[in-house]
């Protein structure tokens, strides 16, 4: 197996502390997202023998295992990270795979360059994701009743908020949510700016139930996001905890310490919360205007103490393994491929420690056993 050295992205919204103190380094005062671990063209783990995609490349069959080949291509399917929220992140919704296929298609007929701020589709791949809480982590995931947010946004006695109120009681519920959210992200910049103004002033006061809102406004005053994000169901997951993300789902992480995996894709239509492009018609199209339950994942534990977070997706598989003192080594050994993650104590993977925040490669069919006091997540594919 093969000890990674991996990528931490800097992007705004990180946390300067978070991802440092996993690591138990000394922060640099500068933001810390996202450390990415997999073979995503953009930012590929190293490896003593190159670039995990390098190593890929020279020998898929081996690296891979013929099934997941024969699945998923020559290419590793998924990509884990650990995400840190300081500051929310963009509210946002990802395709399918029939729609990101559409797209890509599209966008490459019309010759937009895939570097440009207006391109949707960066690939023909879908990406669900999940998020495993490793401290609290908060965010929204999917649109809450819309009664319920008709009342939320009653309370906050805006004139300018009343006609999304009256939308959002009409039926069906799922015409109702379009429609408002196609009203908001469509309005006058100016007079949106005014109404967020006015809004995040009344949460502002009221607290409670609005804090959280008002803290998003601070991020992104004047944003649009700021109303939308009220149709959202608020989540607050303790460690251990997960949200899984399917397509069409509109979310946003709000703030915590996660280990977040994905199909390995960077196709992300946004609705908000960011000075990105926001194409609203190709918005409208993949959002799925259901109001639900987000569904808060728990693993399941499995006799041999693996605990799995059950998901409807074949790209990848997480799971983990909370070891005790003294515990019995774990064999681990699959025909795919893994990555495995410690986050907490000190744990052996092979020839390798492994304390929070390092984590190794494991090609196909190769020995993998893990042993020591701590917690080890484990991703890989189901073929």
């Amino acid at each position: 197996m093969d000890r990674l050295d991996n990528t931490i992205r800097p992007y705004a919204w990180g946390s300067p502390t978070a991802i440092p103190h996993l690591l138990g380094v000394e922060p640099t005062g500068e933001p810390q997202a996202e450390m990415w671990m997999g073979a995503h063209p953009g930012a590929p783990s190293r490896t003593a023998r190159g670039t995990l995609v390098e190593v890929i490349e020279a020998d898929p069959e081996h690296e891979l295992g013929s099934r997941a080949v024969a699945r998923f291509g020559p290419r590793l399917p998924f990509l884990l990270k650990i995400l840190a929220a300081g500051a929310p992140l963009s509210l946002q919704v990802h395709p399918d795979l029939e729609q990101a296929r559409e797209g890509y298609a599209d966008e490459e007929r019309r010759g937009i360059p895939l570097d440009v701020p207006h391109r949707n589709y960066k690939d023909a791949n879908h990406k669900p994701e999940l998020i495993c809480a490793l401290t609290e982590f908060d965010g929204l995931c999917g649109f809450r009743a819309p009664v319920q947010t008709a009342d939320l946004l009653d309370g906050l006695g805006v004139d300018s908020l009343k006609p999304y109120v009256d939308l959002l009681h009409a039926h069906p519920e799922d015409a109702a949510l379009r429609e408002v959210l196609t009203a908001i992200l469509s309005a006058d910049p100016e007079e949106t700016a005014h109404t967020v103004a006015e809004a995040t002033a009344a949460c502002t006061r009221l607290g409670g139930a609005y804090a959280p809102y008002a803290d998003i406004a601070h991020h992104y005053p004047g944003d649009p996001g700021v109303i939308a994000a009220m149709l959202l169901n608020r989540v607050r997951l303790q460690p251990g905890e997960a949200l899984f993300l399917g397509a069409g789902i509109p979310h946003a992480y709000l703030s915590g310490l996660g280990v977040e995996i994905m199909a390995n894709s960077d196709n992300v239509l946004r609705c908000g919360l960011t000075p990105k492009h926001v194409d609203v018609p190709e918005l409208l199209r993949v959002v799925r205007f259901e109001p639900g339950d987000p569904g808060v994942l728990r693993p399941e534990a499995s006799p041999e103490g693996e605990e799995v977070y059950e998901t409807p997706i074949d790209e990848f598989r997480l799971s983990r393994y909370v070891l005790p003192e003294g515990g019995a080594a774990r064999d681990l050994t699959r025909d795919t491929p893994q990555i495995l993650l410690c986050t907490a104590g000190t744990v052996r993977a092979g020839e390798h420690e492994l304390r929070p925040g390092r984590s190794v490669f494991v090609p196909a069919g190769e020995k993998a056993e893990i042993s020591g006091a701590g917690t080890v997540f484990r991703a890989t594919v189901i073929v």
